[in-house]
């Protein structure tokens, strides 16, 4: 899993609130079991037409937010249905962070075994953040994981709360095979000593 330290970047203003699994990544797309490949699905039903052409005004179809790492959004994002694919067509079309006031309790969790970065704000601080992202390229938020702050384009500074084992997973770029593989030392330990004390097992 790609490490996540801090972040510059243009953020998407999604101004809407209860964005549930299935506006994300809608049902049909939810064969496959990789999670490379649906980046160009998200959104999909508002992003595009019904005979596949791009809706113009979605803000992800807009030039200043095609290469969007940042989504600032509305309340209880992610409800709905528990499907991982949700964060993994976020993180497959570019998404790394995500500011809101609220999560889905699944889904939030889920995006930090992908690598992105759900992060909770007070309304108030997510309406400014709003208006930053409304100006486009022009306007660039800093995100910066260490500290746990969020700055404007124009200087104001954000704190944020994380669970400190989850910051730890995401500064390190460790998902749950991660998280296992540094204890290889003491598996490779446990499995030896097992295989001398019951060798006919």
């Amino acid at each position: 899993m790609e490490k996540f330290t801090n972040l510059t970047g243009v953020a998407a203003p999604m101004p809407l609130v209860n964005i549930d699994t299935d506006m994300i990544i809608p049902k049909q797309f939810l064969k496959t079991v990789q999670r490379t490949g649906l980046g160009k699905n998200l959104f999909d039903e508002m992003r595009y037409d019904d005979q596949g052409n791009e809706i113009a005004d979605f803000v992800l179809n807009q030039p200043a937010y095609r290469q969007a790492q940042i989504l600032v959004t509305g309340e209880n994002f992610g409800c709905g249905s528990s499907r991982e694919h949700a964060p993994w067509a976020l993180a497959d079309f570019g998404i790394r962070a995500i500011i809101a006031p609220s999560y889905a309790d699944i889904f939030y969790n889920n995006c930090f075994k992908n690598g992105m970065l759900p992060i909770v704000l007070p309304q108030d601080q997510v309406d400014v953040l709003m208006e930053d992202a409304r100006k486009g390229e022009n306007a660039r938020i800093a995100i910066d994981l260490e500290s746990q702050t969020v700055t404007s384009a124009d200087g104001q500074v954000f704190a944020f709360q994380i669970d400190p084992f989850t910051k730890h997973c995401l500064l390190n770029g460790l998902d749950d095979v991660g998280l296992t593989l540094e204890k290889v030392s003491a598996i490779d330990a446990f499995e030896n000593a097992a295989a001398q004390a019951r060798p006919w097992i």
